[in-house]
């Protein structure tokens, strides 16, 4: 690489480390290092090919010189021609060491980059639902993508540069020095003329991609909210595609104006800097021939240090600027160990109690006390992208909550809304945990809290079907397929028929292949609701909860919902949340909840006698219209 392009490699460099820290945790290199461990023997062979490397771009012009030597002083032609053989057996071997250095640093960097992908998703799925509910999805995003790239160059690029660079820049002066320390020093001399102009520039570039990047982020921003089915309905619906187009063309108009100013003072730069480097290079000739001809230094000599100063520059500038290269590496690793840090609130105990298979479940809460955690305890305030986490504290949801419901038996929860039903339902999968009292699963002698269960008997145990179902862009049988995977398409149909979905199956062109979108925005929202509660059927839980399932139902729809929750629910446990109190008044077990206490529980019949909470909502919903 040529003292240029290194200078160039340089001001890219500082532009980029504009706004890093000053320093990083103590102890982010161990944990590199042992993070690496799996690629440690190959990281070893290759800084000894970057070494190798080193050595040869060194030696090369030295050769060189002997040659110029050789046919100047007229010695035996077979010296010319070993040397031209060294020189020739030297590139072989550096193109050879240059291929299995890229093959090295391709295996250690894609490996790392598996490694930290793997870490770092898996870590984010063990986080709890209040995880998700503060994180911004692009942030958790970006360091599954730029920072584990950021930190994966720290072995790829930035410690072989370091290493190349140092042992290249060592040598060169020792050789240059040797030949002629007179030219050497001159050279070291115009370094701040080579330097100087990268760090201004690269101060001037890095404001102008600041620009850009954030201009960037906004149009993405747009096009994601306004490219998503519900965005853009909401723009067609409002009239505002115009207004749209016009704030999407500002923006983009700005970059465009950014962009050319940035190549421009990228060009001025370079041209500036290959300006020096070639009066760099005519010093040497003119300083090295003048020694030369007063006999002080041979012809060769001055061949050899004009090819030494390209190697000489590029070392230097790079390691000038050694620290944002580095700090720029560790500070990626140190966005990924944060998210790693993180530990999830929620985790199985070391010897779970198994559920006995095939039993009917029932779900008790014993003076159930919860308050939803706080900001400081399952988020980041660079995930949230705030300066500072809020650190108010929040206040307690239930207090000390009792219910039961028996094996095969149904229980209503209804109340107005913010009353904490969605709460108590979200206890028992163990979505949050409660800070006191218990939840538990089983049955009259044999209870078990869910916080002694395996996840995996806890979720092939309860099941729940919320007022919007979560659908992923997948076909119908991807979408069913993630409640068992192992499904025969026979039993996807059963399941589709059960829900009430079979008529439309047959509509659609694909079948069971066909894709529904994101989010299922291809179905209506009661075949979204039916598909959720297919999937539920294939998983086969043994307690289900329904979380307003038919909330935001026309009427037709939820007549199709019902009917497929009745299927649903035969035979099992269920929990049901619902602001219809006609959905409920079959259920085994209604209870008030207001201010996240429960203020009134039996069935029907008895809550409708007793003229109290429940009747006051009966009344509500079915008194007729004045």
């Amino acid at each position: 690489m040529s003292g240029v392009e290194n200078a160039w490699m340089l001001m890219m460099s500082m532009s980029r480390g504009e706004s890093l820290p000053r320093s990083v945790p103590r102890g982010t290199l161990r944990r590199i290092w042992r993070f690496a461990g799996a690629h440690h023997r190959m990281l070893y062979g290759f800084l000894a090919l970057t070494t190798l490397s080193a050595v040869i771009a060194v030696l090369v012009p030295v050769l060189a010189g002997r040659v110029v030597d050789a046919i100047v002083h007229r010695t035996a032609l077979g010296t010319v021609v070993t040397i031209a053989l060294a020189i020739a057996a030297l590139a072989v071997v550096d193109s050879l060491s240059g291929l299995a250095e890229r093959w090295m640093s391709s295996r250690i960097g894609e490996g790392l980059i598996y490694d930290l992908r793997r870490a770092v998703f898996s870590h984010v799925q063990a986080m709890p639902v209040a995880f998700f509910t503060r994180t911004r999805t692009g942030s958790l995003v970006s360091r599954l993508n730029n920072d584990v790239i950021g930190a994966q160059r720290a072995f790829t690029s930035t410690l072989s540069g370091l290493v190349t660079n140092v042992i290249q820049l060592v040598l060169t002066v020792a050789v240059m020095i040797t030949l002629a320390w007179q030219v050497t020093l001159l050279a070291l001399v115009l370094l701040p003329i080579f330097i100087l102009p990268a760090r201004r520039m690269g101060r001037t570039i890095a404001a102008l991609q600041r620009e850009s990047a954030n201009l960037n982020a906004a149009m993405t921003g747009q096009m994601t909210e306004r490219f998503s089915a519900g965005g853009a309905t909401l723009v067609k619906l409002l009239g505002r595609p115009e207004a749209e187009a016009e704030e999407f063309g500002d923006r983009a108009d700005r970059v465009r104006a950014i962009g050319v100013r940035t190549a421009m003072a990228n060009r001025v730069f370079m041209t500036s800097l290959t300006l020096v480097s070639s009066l760099a290079q005519a010093m040497v000739y003119g300083v090295g021939g003048w020694l030369a001809f007063t006999g002080r230094i041979d012809a060769g000599t001055v061949v050899s240090l004009a090819l030494l100063l390209t190697r000489l520059y590029g070392p230097l500038t790079q390691l000038a600027n050694a620290r944002v290269d580095v700090m720029s590496a560790l500070v990626s690793f140190e966005r990924v160990f944060e998210v790693l840090d993180l530990r999830p609130s929620i985790v199985e105990r070391p010897d779970p109690t198994p559920l006995p298979a095939r039993e009917p479940v029932g779900v008790r809460l014993r003076g159930v006390r919860f308050t939803y955690p706080s900001a400081d305890e399952v988020s980041l305030a660079s995930l949230e992208e705030v300066a500072t986490l809020d650190h108010a504290e929040n206040a307690e949801v239930l207090h000390g909550v009792d219910l039961e419901v028996g094996p095969g038996q149904m229980l209503a929860l209804v109340g107005p809304s913010g009353a904490g039903k969605s709460t108590i339902a979200s206890l028992v999968p163990r979505l949050y945990d409660v800070d006191a009292g218990a939840v538990e699963v089983g049955g009259p002698g044999a209870w078990t809290d869910v916080r002694d269960v395996t996840f995996a008997d806890l979720r092939g145990t309860v099941g729940v079907v919320t007022q919007d179902g979560h659908l992923f862009h997948d076909t119908v049988a991807g979408n069913l397929r993630y409640a068992k995977p192992e499904a025969t398409d026979a039993e996807l149909l059963t399941a589709l028929e059960r829900a009430r979905l079979g008529p439309l199956l047959r509509q659609l062109p694909e079948g069971l292949d066909t894709v529904i979108g994101e989010r299922g925005y291809r179905l209506s929202g009661g075949e979204r609701q039916r598909l959720t509660i297919a999937r539920l059927l294939l998983a086969a839980p043994r307690v289900v909860i329904l979380d307003e399932a038919t909330a935001h139902l026309d009427s037709e729809s939820e007549v199709a919902v019902q009917e497929a929750l009745a299927e649903a629910l035969v035979g099992r446990t269920a929990i049901v949340i619902a602001h219809r109190l006609s959905t409920i008044r079959s259920a085994d077990t209604i209870a008030v909840v207001e201010d996240g206490r429960v203020v009134e529980q039996g069935p029907h019949e008895l809550l409708l006698g007793r003229g109290g909470r429940y009747a006051d909502l009966h009344h509500t919903q079915f008194a007729p219209a004045a």
